[in-house]
């Protein structure tokens, strides 16, 4: 990988982030089975929709780029997903599970928050305004399924985990 002009970086970050996206593909619907509680289970739902339109916003940023990334394997996203699925294998009560659950979901959210944040800083400096609204929505749906996450689990996910431990 050679990095020595910003269109290099941005490509490489697209690239990062449209792998990390199909492996996400892959994963959701084995986190959504996981899930005990069913609001859980509809916001893994749910995001994997939102998660399969936004690996194809980056198929068609792809597209229009004249150099094309190399896609390769994103480490960090086969790393968080690797925690997930050590969850979803471990024994415990459901409750406990799905609050480990909605936590390695928001971590993912948070790399994706991040990657979608630096490929859209690139893009405007490179004057790609039309890539920079594709990206800004994908962002804008990973924040806002953060919130959701944070809001499930505040308000009833956590709250029956943690009656479980009295």
């Amino acid at each position: 990988m050679k990095l020595e002009t910003l269109e290099q970086l941005f490509l490489h970050e697209i690239g990062d982030l449209l792998d990390a996206e199909n492996q996400l593909i892959e994963a959701l619907p084995k986190m959504a089975e996981a899930a005990s509680s069913v609001k859980l289970r509809d916001a893994f739902q749910q995001h994997l929709k939102q998660t399969q339109a936004q690996a194809q916003r980056l198929e068609r940023i792809v597209q229009q780029l004249p150099k094309g990334p190399r896609i390769k394997t994103c480490v960090a996203m086969k790393g968080l997903i690797k925690e997930g699925e050590e969850i979803i294998k471990a024994d415990g009560d459901p409750a406990v599970k799905d609050a480990a659950l909605i936590a390695a979901a928001q971590r993912v959210e948070h790399y994706e928050i991040a990657g979608y944040g630096c490929a859209r800083t690139f893009a405007d400096l490179l004057g790609m305004s039309d890539v920079v609204q594709t990206l800004q929505r994908s962002l804008d749906e990973e924040g806002e399924t953060d919130r959701k996450l944070t809001k499930l689990a505040m308000t009833v996910v956590n709250l029956e985990a943690a009656s479980q431990s009295v």
